[in-house]
């Protein structure tokens, strides 16, 4: 999924201030797409309160939209570097396509995870037979080592896993006992679970992860037990402290240092997406689709997707590269073959918007 902002601003990705050990409520907001009939997404990462929840550096929520209404997703083919972005549906199908050959269809439990490394583009649209639209759009911050990695792809279905007043998928990393094969650059955890009503779930979790739950529907109670306290023990008590209620959209965060987590529903059941990782201990900056580590890196693959939007037919938005210089030295060569375009596209590549007038520049929150 693309930013749509045409004037979009650098967020500065960092760790946050040491936050002991207490439960974070990250509240939404809302980002439409752009255009008279569009999507809006609930945005919950990055916040100017937190960058990062382990590489996850960007969590957008959708739907469930109808699509006779909203037109459902439609964005033509656009860039990315430095990162890879997981696409995971409730409902609905999208269409995708990208530079580096790869074709595939997003479809419901099943995890799309494209790895942009040096540069890649793609294009997302919902597919024609598809009525409502309701997922998920996640990216991870690529570290450093792996930041200038080939563009790449990976597909796959995780199984269902059951139990008591629970069932989930494991697509990233490890968690109930299941492992994911794919391949991730820094040691991260994602899964799908839905609680039924009034259920807890206790989870063993890597004391050494940041984690963030996000509630699709449904109420959840987030807590983080003591060490040996069972389930049955009242939230609350002096046993487990300050448990965090959730209710839709919002993302809950607990630091690192718990090595369990529990879950609890709400009368009505719930659904949510839990993910995790390794705090990342890097500064980045993000712009537009673009998560680099300096400003020339963030010109200069604005500079080469350009050359491939000037070579494709579709003019600058900005109407004049030098109407906003940058205060560096502008990229002597754009690299035209760098990112190429998915083959079939039925529409012109997405223009980025004018170069950054200010220096950006990683700083610590």
């Amino acid at each position: 999924m693309s930013n749509p902002d045409q004037h979009p601003e650098a967020t500065v990705c960092a760790a946050s201030p040491d936050g002991g050990t207490e439960l974070q409520l990250i509240e939404p907001r809302e980002v439409p797409l752009g255009g008279l009939r569009a999507m809006t997404v609930r945005r919950t990462l990055p916040q100017r309160a937190r960058s990062f929840i382990g590489g996850w550096c960007f969590v957008d929520h959708y739907g469930p939209d109808d699509v006779s209404v909203t037109g459902g997703m439609d964005v033509p083919a656009h860039p990315h570097i430095g990162l890879q972005t997981a696409s995971w549906l409730f409902a609905g199908e999208i269409e995708h396509r990208d530079s580096a050959g790869f074709h595939a269809m997003v479809r419901p439990g099943e995890l799309n995870l494209m790895t942009a490394g040096r540069g890649i583009s793609h294009s997302e649209r919902s597919t024609p037979g598809t009525r409502v639209l309701h997922g998920v759009q996640l990216w991870i911050a690529l570290p450093r080592h792996a930041a200038d990695t080939a563009p790449t792809f990976a597909h796959y279905e995780p199984p269902l896993l059951h139990g008591p007043g629970w069932v989930g998928q494991v697509f990233l990393g490890a968690l109930l006992g299941a492992q994911s094969p794919v391949e991730t650059h820094s040691p991260l955890l994602g899964a799908e679970l839905q609680l039924s009503p009034g259920a807890v779930l206790d989870l063993d979790v890597d004391p050494s992860f940041e984690h963030g739950v996000l509630v699709d529907h449904g109420d959840v109670t987030l807590a983080v037990p003591a060490a040996g306290v069972p389930a049955d023990v009242p939230a609350g008590t002096e046993a487990d402290p300050a448990p965090l209620a959730l209710a839709p959209d919002q993302l809950g965060f607990a630091p690192t240092g718990a090595a369990a987590l529990r879950l609890t529903a709400g009368p009505g059941g719930a659904r949510l997406m839990l993910l995790g990782g390794e705090p990342l201990g890097e500064q980045l900056i993000m712009w537009w689709n673009f998560v680099g580590r300096s400003h020339e890196e963030i010109v200069q693959a604005r500079a080469d997707w350009q050359a491939r939007v000037a070579f494709a037919g579709v003019g600058d938005p900005s109407g004049d590269e030098a109407a906003a210089p940058a205060p560096a030295a502008p990229p002597v060569t754009a690299d035209p073959d760098r990112f190429r375009l998915p083959e079939h596209e039925p529409a012109p590549p997405l223009p980025a918007p004018a170069a950054p007038i200010a220096r950006l520049v990683p700083r610590t929150q």
